[in-house]
């Protein structure tokens, strides 16, 4: 009797066992499943997402009289900026500047284990009210066809992605042309290697002095100063600076004011 009653609870525990196992194949294939149909639901909202985009930028209805003569070929960069026109509309720029660069400016930062700044895309924001933390993110883009054309642009929104989108569309309204040329005494190329004289650029306490320098020197300034240089197609120059560099904004926008300095200049 003792043996069968064994031999029955064996056997029930076998049972348990496979059922066990027979609901855990049916989850995980269940699991599976849920899977691949998320997957496909992603691939379904990342082509719709594309096409909008592409009709978006396909469909352009301009909406200033600048965007209609841009639209219809009647005006060229060369003569917005030469009769002074406002560019209200990024798409103008789109239009007019192919291919056209976008570079993100590092002007966030967290502070690291052993010291200093871990440097990031958006910078942080927290603001105290009754109803709790309000956070705000702020991002710099840079727009460029590394040939003498350069826009600097500055955005905030609640989310990083927005944050970038305005500054990006910010940049393509404050686009320049930038002034090139050799002016260093030790290589009198002529070509648009470099800027053709010293110039003194200026905000808030950061004041930067930008030189000509010759072929090979190459940029002499920080890594992300040098992003700046480089969309402009600016590749040889020398650079000093002083003040709060460390406040990152201050520091490109007189890096963007001295490039605009050269323009006011008459040879």
């Amino acid at each position: 009797m003792q043996k069968n009653k064994k031999s029955d609870l064996e056997d029930e525990r076998m049972e348990k066992e496979k059922e066990v196992v027979a609901e855990s194949t049916e989850n995980q294939k269940e699991e599976k499943v849920m899977e691949e149909i998320l997957e496909d639901e992603i691939n379904i909202e990342s082509e719709k997402t594309e096409e909008e985009n592409n009709l978006e930028k396909e469909v352009w209805i301009p909406k200033t009289k600048l965007g209609n003569l841009v639209k219809e070929g009647k005006i060229t960069l060369e003569d917005i900026f030469r009769f002074g026109y406002k560019i209200r509309e990024p798409e103008i720029i789109d239009a007019l500047i192919t291919p056209l660069e976008e570079d993100i400016i590092y002007i966030g930062g967290s502070p690291g284990k052993g010291g200093g700044i871990q440097r990031r895309a958006a910078r942080r924001t927290v603001r105290i009210h009754k109803s709790g933390r309000r956070i705000n993110l702020s991002a710099m883009v840079i727009v460029g066809n590394k040939n003498g054309y350069l826009g600097v642009g500055f955005g905030r929104a609640p989310t990083n992605k927005e944050a970038i989108k305005k500054a990006a569309r910010n940049a393509r309204l404050n686009i320049f042309p930038v002034r090139r040329g050799c002016g260093s005494p030790e290589c009198k190329c002529g070509e648009e290697h470099s800027i053709p004289f010293t110039v003194v650029g200026k905000t808030g306490s950061v004041v930067v002095k930008l030189m000509p320098a010759p072929r090979g020197l190459n940029l002499c300034a920080p890594d992300e100063i040098k992003k700046i240089f480089r969309l402009a197609g600016i590749k040889d120059i020398r650079m000093k600076s002083r003040g709060q560099t460390g406040t990152r904004l201050n520091f490109i926008y007189a890096v963007e004011n001295a490039l605009k300095n050269l323009n006011k200049m008459k040879l």
